[in-house]
């Protein structure tokens, strides 16, 4: 599917956005704690929310557009990194997520971390392989 002209100008925001954010994260997680990195993260801005408040449709496009922009950028785009960043994204977008923690246990034990929107998962859950750790 081709992307509309006036469509360009507002993905090429998106993109800088989200790697503005990267970054952002990036410093919180050097020098914070995950509690400490999150809560950051979702400390009202001293501006006004730019954009209304993100309906679950949206916030999973967004996280869409997240886990593509950081593979793009060859950056961190694990499952934790990309929580982190849409949980910045929708907070400067007035939306109340959780980050949940989930984990696999057993012999090959895994840790998985998405995010939810009125318990909606925006990112991938992998219920079914993965049992709630927490929710931040």
């Amino acid at each position: 599917m081709r992307a509309r002209v006036g469509d360009v100008p507002r993905r090429a925001r998106l993109v800088a956005e989200i790697a503005a954010t990267y970054l952002r994260v990036r410093r919180l997680q050097r020098r914070s704690t995950l509690p400490e990195t999150l809560t950051a993260l979702r400390r009202p801005l001293d501006s006004p929310p730019r954009q209304p408040p993100v309906n679950r449709g949206d916030g999973i496009r967004l996280g869409q557009a997240v886990a593509r922009t950081l593979r793009a950028l060859r950056r961190d785009s694990r499952c934790l990194m990309q929580s982190l960043v849409l949980s910045d994204l929708l907070a400067r977008r007035d939306t109340a997520t959780t980050l949940v923690i989930g984990v696999r246990p057993g012999e090959n034990f895994l840790a998985h971390a998405w995010v939810e929107l009125d318990g909606a998962p925006l990112l991938p859950p992998m219920d079914d392989e993965f049992v709630r750790l927490t929710e931040l």
